[in-house]
């Protein structure tokens, strides 16, 4: 064998080495690439819809079930607080999904002004909120492919001053899911200070400053005081905008009591154990007493936070994104998908 050959054959190995370890870096890639396409795929068939409104057209998606037959009932989202589009950025479709199992629809759309959609959302009232989704439902109900007769809410957050006063105008809705609301706002604006303070550990004595800063914010708003006379007052809190102050000052004595007491149709109350923004206790006190024993059903997370995200999870930034990712279904609070799918086929019954 000459020198030449000799030295050709380590060569060799060497690159089939290389190329056998390139081609498993590959595979690797490829299936961890497939992997998240698997799980970013719903059984779904999403469409862009135009909701005539009100005050502006309604930019929006209907989520239809991939398998069964049509006319299929209905449920519509309404947003929680912020700039939000129809998908919630992809954080609705794993629930859509699992109403989707139900046989159900799903109905959502671009907040004004997001997404390219017309209007301002911080232009609206919770009036206008719910203004909007009577409208949406409307539409709906002329569509081939629904059912006007099984129609149901969902909503998060700050949606728990609008759907109450949706379901207490229209008796013919089938039913009412709300995840983590309020029933008065400046009770849960107090109570999200106190605790997002707390949590960040701070002292007895700055909390009290900043519940009587609070209160001067309060006063002020009662005053009808403007953006520049509130924030000349001292009274405002660095982020605030003059958009976002006109916002509150439309909204601020919202208050769900009156529409809940009027509500006459089931109600799955979705509560979660490790909430900042809202006082569980208290939300669920008041549904309790508002609603019918018989139309309400309460379901705790002990596990989950305000958005029904897995505490574990939405502490850890880097974590909440590689599973918003990589399975995205996980990101929720153990058994929260199930349990919708099997509420809204129980009350389809």
């Amino acid at each position: 064998m000459s020198s030449e050959e000799t030295r050709a054959e380590p060569v060799s190995r060497r690159r089939r080495r290389i190329l056998g370890s390139l081609t498993a870096i590959l595979v690797l890639i490829a299936a961890a690439g497939g992997w998240v396409l698997y799980q970013n795929s719903y059984d779904l068939r999403e469409q862009r819809v135009t909701i005539p409104g009100d005050a502006q057209p309604l930019h929006g998606v209907l989520a239809l079930p991939k398998q069964g037959a049509a006319p299929f009932g209905l449920v519509v989202f309404v947003h929680g607080d912020g700039p939000i589009d129809a998908t919630h950025d992809t954080f609705y479709r794993p629930i859509w999904e699992s109403l989707a199992r139900a046989g159900y629809a799903s109905l959502s759309w671009d907040k004004p002004g997001i997404a390219g959609a017309p209007g301002d959302w911080l232009n609206q009232t919770m009036a206008d909120r719910t203004t909007e989704t009577l409208d949406a439902i409307a539409w709906a109900r002329t569509r081939p492919e629904i059912d006007p007769a099984r129609i149901g809410l969902w909503g998060a957050s700050q949606a728990g001053w609008v759907l109450p006063a949706v379901a207490a105008r229209d008796p013919l809705l089938q039913f009412m899911i709300a995840v983590s609301p309020a029933v008065n706002w400046l009770q849960q604006g107090r109570y999200n200070m106190v605790a997002e303070l707390t949590a960040d550990g701070a002292t007895s004595a700055q909390i009290e400053t900043a519940i009587a800063r609070s209160d001067r914010t309060r006063q002020l708003l009662r005053d009808g005081a403007t953006f520049e006379q509130a924030s000349a007052a001292g009274a405002l809190t660095p982020d605030m905008t003059a958009q976002r102050w006109r916002f509150i000052q439309q909204n601020y004595t919202a208050d769900a009591s009156a529409d809940l007491a009027a509500v006459r149709i089931p109600v799955l109350l979705i509560l979660a154990d490790h909430d900042r923004n809202v006082d569980v206790v208290d939300t669920e006190t008041r549904y309790r007493q508002l609603i019918p024993a018989d139309l309400l059903r309460v379901e705790h997370y002990p596990d989950a936070t305000h958005a029904l995200l897995r505490k574990d999870i939405e502490d850890s930034t880097v974590k909440t994104a590689v599973v918003a990712i990589a399975a995205p279904r996980s990101l929720f609070a153990e058994g929260f998908l199930r349990d919708q799918c099997h509420y809204v086929r129980d009350v389809d019954r």
